[in-house]
């Protein structure tokens, strides 16, 4: 009967195409199914090994209901913060998913199109255009990487293990290919089943064999550290009400706080540097001084020529006050794109600061407390091979971030697990001092030390030792990965053409 009806099969298809994608929320953070991601990848390629000439609306189809369910939380910030109305911020929040579906799309029209054996299409063509499209959209319109499928092995996952040679695509890269075995398995018959089995059991024993391994070593003496975590709701932030009340907090927070090192989030304090009450820097510069303690903490500056401003982090307690600017800006939150054709957008919302300026490329790191910290913000640490050349020189990262604008959603454990994947890379401890969570002390392994409870006032405390050295990652970035996936679409393309 299914057989007479075609059209039938292909709704069932992409239909079974959007539930494996819309279940993949679960193999991130904070679920973190790690096996559930090659599993749910193989389901759609099964479905596409089935019908190719459907490729590009499964690809399609998987992506939009993953996008969706991974990032529905924007609606949070345009909507309940920003105050856009919903007939406005439900297709904005729809439009970016139907973006990034078209890479997935693109990679199963690409995929079926080939002619050679099941072996050659999934086990070479599949990982090598998965990971080229996924390299592709973390860069293209400024960039979006979150929801790469690499991100959902950091770190519990053994793939994890390659993060530090390859970076994040290098892991995307055995995820896909893992999921291309599977379906490879379900398409061949006798000895060939040895040739998926042999590449997916190199593939994992040698992530096992890796994981124990250190890339970079100790450097300097171990130092304490505190995290501030103010909690100040989105709607209030900004308000002259509530002004008093941040500062208050946040005085309290560093007088009551004994550490090497004292970090407050990205825009602690609403007001510009030179904008603060007389006295206030006075105070907590006293406090700070008076234990020894180094404070740096985020909050909006001018430039120098005093025409634009810089999401900053400040560190007050040094000489000269040195700071870090945030270069990668997020479209429409901190600048606006194409402004004759979006600009109408923000007569609807309230956005402060919706204008900064970009701080500039290789920012040195900032000494603190012994150590050299590369600073970052907010979604700066979505970009690894960027962070590579601050890491360097520096022996510790840290991340500056405000998620209030996504209230209690999934938003910060992902953002959690992206910073995870960046202390992987680098062989670097990351600390996260964030508004509302998760600030987060992270270890070079990836694993996080201490954790803050989400939207509570706290200040995380502990030991952190830095580290100096390179990962492989670090030396090369991610060129290899991706000549090596371009290699293997070319050979993959080249026989399934003349065949």
């Amino acid at each position: 009967m299914l057989n007479k009806r075609p059209g039938v099969i292909a709704w069932l298809s992409f239909l079974l195409a959007l539930g494996a994608g819309a279940l993949t929320v679960f193999a991130f953070a904070p679920y973190r199914l790690w096996w559930l991601m090659p599993l749910l990848l193989a389901a759609l390629g099964v479905l596409a090994e089935r019908r190719p000439q459907q490729g590009f609306a499964l690809g399609y189809g998987f992506g939009l209901a993953a996008y969706t369910s991974n990032f529905h939380w924007i609606y949070q910030s345009l909507h309940n913060v920003a105050g856009l109305p919903a007939f406005i911020a439900a297709p904005l929040v729809l439009l970016l998913p139907a973006y990034l579906a078209l890479y997935p799309g693109l990679t199963l029209w690409w995929v079926g199109r080939l002619q050679p054996r099941p072996s050659l299409r999934w086990l070479i063509a599949f990982p090598a255009a998965w990971t080229l499209t996924e390299w592709l959209r973390s860069w293209m319109l400024t960039g979006f990487p979150w929801g790469a499928i690499g991100y959902s092995q950091i770190t519990e996952s053994p793939l994890s293990s390659f993060a530090p040679i390859g970076g994040i695509h290098l892991v995307t890269f055995a995820v896909a290919l893992t999921a291309g075995a599977v379906v490879t398995l379900y398409r061949l018959r006798g000895a060939w089943l040895l040739l998926p089995i042999a590449a997916s059991t190199a593939l994992w024993w040698g992530a096992v064999a890796l994981k124990p391994l250190r890339w970079t070593e100790p450097a300097g003496a171990p130092i304490s550290v505190a995290l501030g975590q103010g909690n100040i709701p989105q709607a209030l932030k900004w308000r002259p009400d509530v002004y008093e009340m941040t500062l208050a907090r946040y005085y309290r927070q560093v007088a009551t706080t004994r550490a090497d090192l004292m970090i407050l989030p990205e825009t602690a304090l609403p007001a510009f540097l030179d904008d603060l009450p007389a006295g206030y820097l006075t105070m907590l510069l006293g406090d700070a001084t008076r234990k020894n303690m180094a404070l740096a903490l985020g909050i909006p500056r001018h430039t120098r020529d005093g025409e634009g401003y810089l999401n900053a982090v400040v560190a007050l307690t040094e000489p000269g006050a040195p700071s870090y600017a945030k270069d990668h800006l997020v479209p429409f939150g901190e600048f606006v794109p194409l402004p004759l054709v979006t600009g109408w957008i923000y007569q609807f919302m309230d956005m402060p600061m919706s204008g900064f300026s970009r701080g500039g490329a290789r920012q040195a790191p900032i000494a603190l407390a012994g150590q050299k910290v590369a600073f970052n913000v907010c979604y700066e640490d979505s970009f690894g091979e960027e962070l590579i050349g601050p890491a360097k020189s520096a022996t510790m990262l840290a991340n500056v971030s405000n998620l209030a604008w996504f209230g209690k959603s999934n938003a910060m454990s992902q953002h959690l697990q992206l910073s995870q994947a960046r202390a992987l890379e680098t062989g670097r401890p990351m600390l996260r001092a964030t508004n509302t969570g998760m600030t987060a002390i992270i270890g070079p392994d990836g694993r996080i030390d201490a954790v803050a409870a989400p939207d509570t006032e706290q200040v995380l405390t502990g030991q952190v030792q830095g580290y100096g050295g390179d990962t492989p990652y670090m030396r090369v970035g991610n060129m290899p990965v991706l000549l090596g996936a371009a290699l293997l679409a070319l050979i993959a393309g080249l026989i399934g053409r003349r065949r």
